[in-house]
Parts: structure tokens; sequence; C-alpha cells
């Protein structure tokens, strides 16, 4: 039997290589890890080498490009690829736009490896995997409550950046250029009033009273480039 050839795309390589040295010691399912990638814009590069590959490991908080938005373009590519999300996050909403978007599986790093290898081996079977813990539609509430006590506390680049819609990101990246209210309308062709109404819907959803800590938000949580 031939084995699976893996790719992981995470940026901890020490997580990585610890992942890589189990898989590779196991024998449940015969495979090889034949590269790792850190971030999108690694994997980019490499997709039009035609790479030989069975078995996509992804993580969602990858620098730049988050894995939600890359899935759809590495799918284009590689029709046959069996995608599988190996991340923190437990989000449903997460779950599900991760599926819709092209992936087969979605498990977290906190599971048993056990469970990963399960995973791998339904996706094998052309079975679409979740892992034991996630949902695709709202918890129940008391566990929604809890999940959002959680984030609130701990919400990391990935999580912030989710909130903006991606016209507000355009607006906050000429924000933290300080940039004001009626050049960004005509850099981005709208109205002074829609950018106010931009400023302040972004301040809000990222929990800051003024520009100064808006911009070093952004800054502190690599938001802008």
């Amino acid at each position: 039997m031939s084995k699976l050839k893996v790719v992981i795309v995470d940026p901890q390589l020490m997580f990585v290589q610890t992942l890589t040295s189990k898989l590779e010691s196991q024998n449940e399912v015969p495979l090889e890890v034949i590269s790792h990638f850190k971030s999108g814009e690694n994997i980019r590069q490499n997709l039009s080498r035609n790479l030989d590959i069975d078995l996509l490991l992804i993580e969602l908080n990858l620098a730049g490009e988050d894995g939600l938005e890359l899935i759809p373009t590495i799918r284009k590519y590689f029709r046959e690829l069996k995608i599988m999300v190996l991340t923190n996050y437990d989000d449903y909403k997460y779950v599900k736009e991760a599926l819709i978007n092209g992936a087969d599986g979605y498990i977290l790093k906190s599971n048993d490896f056990d469970d990963l290898l399960e995973g791998i081996q339904e996706l094998q079977k052309n079975n679409t995997f979740i892992a034991k813990g996630l949902h695709i539609t709202p918890p129940s509430s008391s566990k929604r409550m809890l999940q959002n006590g959680k984030n609130s506390r701990y919400e990391d680049r990935f999580i912030i950046k989710r909130k903006l819609t991606k016209r507000e990101h355009e607006v906050l990246a000429l924000i933290a250029q300080a940039k004001n209210n009626k050049e960004i309308a005509e850099q981005l062709f709208i109205s002074d009033q829609t950018v106010c109404v931009h400023r302040k819907n972004i301040m809000r959803k990222l929990g800051v009273r003024n520009t100064v800590n808006l911009i070093k938000l952004a800054l502190e949580h690599q938001l802008v480039q």
C-alpha cells in the first residue's frame, strides 16, 4: 500500500515537527509528510508546481490570508485533495464555513491524536469528518455563553480579523496610514459619510474609542500590512 503524501500548513514550527514525527511513526495510516508551509503566501507560491499531494492539514490562523480564505483557492488547484482543518478554533461558524469552502474535515489541536488518525481514515473513504465536540449549528445557549466569554478574554488576530468586512479592512488599512476621512473616501471612491460609518463600525467591533488606540490595536494584531 502506497503512503499518503501529506502537506502541513501551519506557522508553528515546533508543533509541525512534533506532529510530523507522530504521523510518520504510527502504523495505522501509512503516510509521509512531504512539505510544510508557514503561510498562505508560501503555499500559493507552490500551487503551480503540480505537487503530488493526497492530504493537506491546515491551520486557520495564518499570516496574511487566513485558512478559511485559502481553502477555496487550494480546492481549485487540487480537486481530489483531502483537506483537513487542524486548528484551535471551535466556533461552529468556522466549522461550517470551512466545509462550505471546500474542506473535507475539521478537528481541534486539543483533540486526541487517535481522533486525527480516525479523521484521516474517514477522509480516505470519501467521508466528511467533524471531530467530537464540534458543531456546524449553534450550540445550546449555556455552551454559547461559555464560548463567548472565553473569546472575549482571549481574542487573537484571527478572531479579531474575522469581525471585519472586506471594506472595513480596506478602510482600517488606510486609517493606519494616518489618512483622514476625505482622503480615504477619494481613494476608495466612496463618500466621506460612508467612511465615517465604516470608521465607527470598526471601532465598535474592535472595542476601541479613538483612532490612536485603533491604529495601535491594528498594528499589534497585524490586521494591516
